[in-house]
């Protein structure tokens, strides 16, 4: 079921990453109705896309070793897991579907594969962010294409690309839709959590917001989640995550 709902996402990008500039972008370029920058802004937005869904899917999580080293100052922080019998620092959880506790664990996500824990909530974060990005840029596009882009003089009328445009951008309307309302409200639970300083596990415990809910500042909460003070990184994917809270010694970073 992992490998059908990260395929079906993929299959959705590549869809929208082949058709929306065959249909749109390219045509007009050439016939010189939109500039050469707004077709590379939607590959670079495609390509931060998907490098963000391939590093969430593949990166490590947080899980723990078997015998991981506890230093004596933390050994309060740290508790036995009743389902593998390990020792894990508190907030962590046992995912059941991979067999492993994984700190601060948020949710299993079966759109990537993976689970979402404190090395890889940072990927799962911009994966939701570019994608709503994309989603936004396509439907603006589909809109355009119809109802503000000039027409397009030198068409081949026996391409399969011209025959079919109307349902083409139709399918690509409606991908865009549910991808956008999907990744949107998904966005803001996750922005919403991370503020909050609660995982999607800690809230659907009834005594979690009496355990674990503080309030600190959303410049502190991302920098936290995306290891990192300066803004600018946490847009990128292509680098690795270091833990700013010096009190944990013990991590694996992405």
């Amino acid at each position: 079921m992992g490998w059908l709902c990260i395929g079906l996402v993929f299959g959705i990008w590549l869809y929208n990453t082949f058709f929306i500039p065959k249909l749109v972008l390219f045509p007009h370029y050439d016939e010189g109705h939109i500039p050469w920058a707004l077709v590379v802004c939607y590959y670079i937005a495609s390509a931060l896309c998907v490098v963000a869904l391939f590093r969430a899917s593949t990166a490590d999580p947080g899980r723990l070793p078997v015998d991981p080293h506890i230093p004596h100052s933390e050994r309060e922080h740290w508790e036995l897991c009743n389902k593998c019998n390990l020792m894990r620092p508190k907030r962590s959880h046992h995912c059941s579907r991979c067999g492993h506790c994984v700190r601060r664990m948020d949710h299993h996500c079966p759109w990537i594969n993976n689970c979402v824990g404190e090395d890889n909530h940072w990927l799962f974060l911009q994966l939701c962010f570019y994608a709503q990005v994309l989603s936004l840029f396509t439907l603006v596009l589909d809109f355009c294409q119809y109802y503000y882009f000039q027409p397009l003089r030198r068409l081949d009328q026996e391409r399969f690309t011209t025959r079919h445009e109307l349902a083409l951008l139709r399918v690509s309307a409606l991908m865009g839709v549910v991808m956008f309302g999907g990744m949107s409200s998904l966005f803001y639970t996750q922005i919403n959590g991370i503020l909050s300083d609660m995982t999607t596990i800690e809230k659907m415990s009834q005594f979690s917001s009496e355990t674990y809910g503080s309030k600190r500042s959303w410049q502190w909460a991302l920098a936290e989640v995306c290891g990192t003070r300066w803004k600018l990184l946490w847009l990128l994917p292509l680098r690795s995550r270091q833990s700013l809270q010096a009190s944990h010694h013990y991590r694996s970073h992405v």
